[in-house]
């Protein structure tokens, strides 16, 4: 009996619908500017930690180890959009990382780190990518005033296709 295909996984912060919404009309604003490719609003988040391929039997001890993460639940405001050139990327973020969410992310990484998962080894940038495969842009329009609550993580399976990526929420964790 063969062991079942890896899934490809993260851990992220999801947002409310009027968040991803209201993310995903500015995307298309900017769009006219830099052109690229939106992402779709259900698909809107920001990642905490990317795992890449994983068992699913290993699931149930990722699980455990988000469960021994503390973190609390916070605001996180998107104060400003970014252009990163390496990946030809537009991004929104913090202008500063909030501590809750520098706590929850730091949490994630020890537990998953002492449970034998692999982890990316870039320093955590809390981002929200909004559009892929832009050209850089001479000026970005304003962000709304976002507030975004973070009250849960979710464990999210992507899939890949020649149309992009869709996720599954696996499972939600609430933060305190």
């Amino acid at each position: 009996m063969s062991a079942a295909a890896p899934w490809r996984l993260f851990l992220a912060v999801w947002p409310a619908p009027e968040i991803a919404m209201a993310l995903n009309a500015w995307a298309r604003t900017a769009q006219v500017e830099c052109g690229g490719r939106v992402t779709l609003a259900a698909n809107i988040h920001l990642t905490l930690a990317f795992l890449g391929d994983i068992s699913p039997e290993r699931v149930p001890r990722l699980a455990d180890c988000v469960r021994r993460a503390d973190g609390s639940g916070h605001v996180l405001a998107l104060e400003e959009a970014r252009y990163w050139k390496h990946s030809r990327v537009v991004w929104a973020g913090p202008r500063e990382i909030p501590p809750a969410l520098a706590a929850v992310a730091g949490a994630l990484e020890r537990e998953l780190v002492l449970a034998g998962f692999t982890t990316e080894a870039r320093e955590f940038n809390a981002h929200v990518t909004l559009l892929r495969m832009a050209r850089l842009p001479r000026l970005l329009p304003s962000l709304p005033s976002l507030p975004w609550q973070v009250d849960e993580i979710v464990l999210v399976r992507s899939q890949l296709s020649s149309t992009g990526s869709s996720y599954a929420v696996l499972e939600r964790f609430p933060l305190a």
